[in-house]
């Protein structure tokens, strides 16, 4: 095997890929945080320099800082952003060409999912979206004869030399290269160190063989892209209760990011911490139904137990679920171990008395083997050194033989003396495919240490969202009560969800592993798919409903249905009919649009024309929600940012009021309603460090006298 090479820079490694590939470069880069920028960059500069270079790049969501539309975005983006970001984060050069739709012929850039909006519109990236499910992705990438991939990792110092991890993204990478490794072909591997990539250990680790070339370069310092903390609005919040209501003690998790997700999160936490104020805010927007189904599906008391999270991505959540003691419970990659887990018959530190059961119920098999004795040493199931002394007899570390058919009595004596009070050992509380989030994560899973960095598993997106592969029986049990969370944008009345296009073909963003979670809701006997949307949307200042009657795209067919969340209740459309489907989607459905979608089912057939819209799904109103809330936000529950905000003080006022000029200022009649009022807004003391910092403090000309007025109006309407 040809040595890893190392460099410096990365032109060398450009200098590398010419010599190794040609002029025909088909790269993969990983989703997210794991690109190495300043690496795509260079090669995608030198392609665009020599028209002769076929390059050809597939990937998927290209980070981008955000682009400020307009004079006040751009104020109050401005400085938050260099600081967030960092005067030197490497922009992807490619993204800047989709944009602007100037990619050269000679190069083609291809992506399976899209941040989220940032590219309708665009005609290079929506003619080369690549529309597949996530656990797909290494397969239709190794079609296209992938010979190139880069990746940013982090390295450890060992006594043994350096060890690399594949950190933030493990998702595709290992399967790409076992795919083309069986078709005999060879893939390419530049592994990028990023001095502060969080170092995960466990399936993430590799060693240095791993790579065909190795940059370590002192110009690789920028900061790592983070999403800053978003706001959470009442609505949301509520669909966030409900939503955590359907998570059963001792289950299984999966949440992807936004405001919904940090929703969940926030009940879940609030359920275990303070019961009284979650039941008293959530049970009574729970009709006898709901009641019903959150005490067969999940539950309104703590979380005893604790839960286990199996997500294609790890954000922020996890973090704030892990140091509240609810992410704790622990699978193990052994089926009749974890059986016994999900039973509660032992729990993470064994027992004397534990050894019959464990015996009987083949945790310890029967007669021990040298294979065995490897499994039940890697668990803590035996001490460090034990060993077959021959066919029939376990020596023990203290020297003691054991009697490999473990007969009642002194051989199972032995062994109970060995494991009693010992911690189980591999279990792990959070498996994960990508990880993004806020820099408080990344920090978070760079200061994981002993039985915490043990239990944290990045890994492959095959094993997180597909249950095929041989270890069905085994991934079956560790997703025990599994809900897998999903945000989508519409939702059909009759089941279908819309997640990540329009009917027009425009993609927002992309399927992922959406489908992937909801067909395994429904393959785990245990299992529950849920998918969450706010019931309405502003556009163009108008209110509209996002339960509809039909779309023109889907993205979950409506034979797939399970449980829908909105922020007015839960919809259980698993086995129901259409016309009771029809029903509860109408009682999830904000009451300005109830009539309209209930007239459409009739003069369809689909419902009873003597069916009447009941009186209790007539509060579904956003003031009812602001009402069933409002005694908790007094007492100081549901913040607008539920884990801390990224901004300081001055600028978390500012989004506050910047929030509310835009709500107020969509239409035009509220529009001049509010300029009329700013008018009279003559600025104070009180609000001059936000003018400040908008730089409206010494306003030179009308515009900025204007908006000095109706920024002191928005502070002032939204002081607390």
């Amino acid at each position: 095997m040809t040595a890893t090479k190392r460099f410096t820079r990365v032109e060398e490694a450009v200098a590398f890929v010419r010599e190794r590939l040609g002029k025909h470069w088909i790269a993969a880069a990983p989703l997210g945080l794991g690109k190495p920028n300043r690496l795509i960059n260079a090669l995608y500069l030198a392609a665009k320099a020599d028209a002769s270079v076929q390059m050809e790049l597939m990937t998927a969501l290209s980070l981008a800082r955000p682009s400020p539309a307009g004079d006040l975005e751009n104020r109050f983006l401005g400085p938050f952003a260099q600081r967030w970001w960092g005067e030197d984060y490497p922009d992807l050069e490619y993204l800047k060409d989709v944009r602007a739709n100037c990619v050269p012929a000679n190069i083609e850039i291809r992506e399976f999912y899209l941040q989220s909006g940032s590219l309708m519109g665009r005609p290079a990236a929506q003619r080369n979206y690549v529309s597949v499910n996530y656990t797909h992705v290494a397969r239709d990438v190794a079609a296209t004869g992938v010979n190139l991939a880069l990746q940013l990792v982090a390295r450890r110092d060992t006594p043994a030399g350096p060890r690399y991890s594949l950190s933030c993204n493990t998702d595709t990478t290992m399967d790409l290269r076992d795919r083309l490794r069986a078709q005999g072909r060879h893939l390419t591997i530049i592994g990028v160190v990023h001095r502060d990539l969080p170092f995960a250990g466990n399936d993430a680790e590799v060693g240095e063989d791993f790579f065909d070339a190795i940059i370590e370069s002192p110009e690789e310092t920028h900061r790592l892209f983070g999403l800053p903390r978003q706001p959470v609005e009442p609505a949301e919040y509520m669909l966030g209760l409900h939503a955590s209501a359907l998570v059963k003690d001792g289950g299984t998790l999966q949440i992807g990011i936004g405001a919904l997700s940090d929703a969940i999160v926030y009940g879940l936490k609030l359920r275990c911490s303070d019961n009284a104020s979650y039941r008293g805010t959530l049970e009574p927007m729970l009709d006898a139904s709901s009641r019903l189904l959150v005490q067969s599906t999940g539950g309104l008391e703590p979380l005893q137990a604790g839960l286990y999270g199996a997500s294609e991505m790890v954000m922020d959540g996890f973090m704030e679920l892990h140091q509240a003691g609810i992410l704790k419970r622990r699978v193990y990659d052994y089926l009749p171990l974890q059986n016994l887990h999900n039973r509660r018959q032992i729990g993470n530190v064994l027992r004397a008395d534990d050894i019959d059961m464990l015996v009987e119920s083949g945790v310890y098999p029967r007669p021990l083997d040298d294979d065995a004795v490897r499994t039940l040493m890697g668990f803590g199931l035996l001490p460090a050194g034990s060993e077959m002394a021959d066919r029939d007899q376990l020596r023990l570390p203290d020297g003691s033989l054991v009697d490999a058919m473990l007969p009642e009595g002194p051989a199972r004596d032995a062994i109970a003396r060995a494991i009693d009070g010992v911690r189980l050992s591999n279990g792990r509380y959070l498996h994960g495919a990508f990880f993004l989030g806020s820099h408080a994560l990344y920090d978070w899973i760079r200061g994981l240490k002993g039985e915490d960095f043990e239990g944290f598993c990045m890994t492959r997106v095959s094993h997180i969202n597909e249950l095929y592969g041989g270890q069905e029986a085994l991934q079956l049990a560790q997703r025990h009560e599994a809900r897998f969370f999903n945000t989508c944008m519409m939702h059909t009345v009759l089941g279908a969800a819309v997640s990540d296009a329009l009917e027009s073909g425009q993609v927002v963003s992309g399927v992922g592993g959406q489908y992937n979670f909801v067909a395994m809701a429904h393959a785990v006997p245990s299992g529950r798919s849920v998918l969450m949307l706010r019931a309405t949307r502003e556009s163009g200042g108008e209110v509209q409903s996002n339960i509809l009657w039909n779309y023109g795209y889907t993205t979950i067919p409506r034979h797939l249905r399970d449980l829908v969340v909105t922020e007015y209740g839960i919809a259980d459309l698993r086995g129901q009919s259409d016309e009771e489907c029809i029903k509860r989607m109408i009682g999830i459905a904000d009451a300005r649009f109830q009539d309209e979608l209930a007239a459409r089912a009739r003069s369809a057939g689909k419902l009873d024309t003597a069916w009447s819209i009941p009186e209790r799904y007539r509060r579904n109103t956003p003031e009812h929600i602001a009402q069933a809330i409002s005694a908790a936000k007094a007492k100081g529950l549901f913040p607008l940012f539920p884990f801390g905000a990224d901004f300081d003080p001055t600028e978390e006022k500012l989004v506050k009021a910047l929030r509310w000029l835009k709500s107020n200022t969509q239409q035009t009649l509220s529009r001049l309603g509010t300029i009329l009022s700013a008018l009279a807004a003559s600025p104070s003391s009180a609000e001059q460090n936000c003018l400040a910092r908008m730089g409206f403090d010494q306003p030179r000309n009308l515009h900025e006298r204007l908006y000095a007025r109706l920024l002191t109006l928005a502070l002032r309407r939204t002081a607390e």
